[in-house]
């Protein structure tokens, strides 16, 4: 299913005092153990870590700031900050949240250095094997997705996408699950409108 239409079809009056059953990333253990192994020096473990979350690190960058050029340089950050830091990293508890964190910390010092130069025409990918319509649909969506305001398209990934509850959302971004719901339900109701859609 595109993107656009699981956007297009969540429930608006999530209130936020509730987090919605979101999935749990089956490569949490695997992170937690790369995590481990580089804070005792093996550096080799960097490499598991970019091969578990860069592509998830690069979509939230690329929501963030707009551009395909800034997020590469976020996530280029992120794991340049790992490698220089590594002997701390024993300590995170909840290593897929702490990379989102430093990610988003990343990507809006870079937005608030440099303006995007394109549209992010990549946010929205329709389903492998999706015909024409579904195809249209993303590339719809993702237009409308560029014109939210930036802190609504990043809430908008990180629950939708992402799978964060409201709670970690909010860690990740440095707000309050409230705050994240409420971003989260105003850049529903915005892409909606957007893209002419009745609740």
């Amino acid at each position: 299913m595109v993107m656009a239409e699981v956007a297009l079809s969540v429930d608006e009056n999530t209130t936020g005092t509730e987090d919605p059953a979101v999935k749990t990333p089956p490569d949490d253990l695997r992170l937690h153990e790369a995590f481990e192994a580089l804070s005792d020096g093996e550096t080799v473990a960097l490499e598991t870590i970019y091969g578990l979350v860069s592509g998830e690190l690069f979509a939230l960058a690329l929501w963030r700031t707009g551009s395909r050029e800034d997020a590469a340089d976020a996530v280029q950050d992120v794991f340049v900050a790992l490698a220089t830091t590594r002997a701390r990293l024993g300590n995170v508890t909840r290593p897929r949240s702490y990379l989102l964190r430093m990610t988003h910390h990343a990507a809006a010092r870079l937005a608030r250095r440099r303006h995007p130069a394109e549209a992010a025409d990549e946010l929205l990918l329709p389903a492998p094997g999706s015909g024409p319509e579904a195809r249209a649909l993303a590339r719809q969506a993702a237009g409308c997705l560029a014109r939210l305001p930036v802190r609504q398209r990043e809430v908008v990934f990180l629950h939708l996408v992402a799978g964060l509850s409201f709670r970690e959302v909010g860690s990740v971004t440095g707000v309050s699950r409230f705050t994240a719901a409420s971003r989260y339900r105003l850049g529903l109701a915005r892409l909606r409108s957007l893209m002419g859609v009745t609740p």
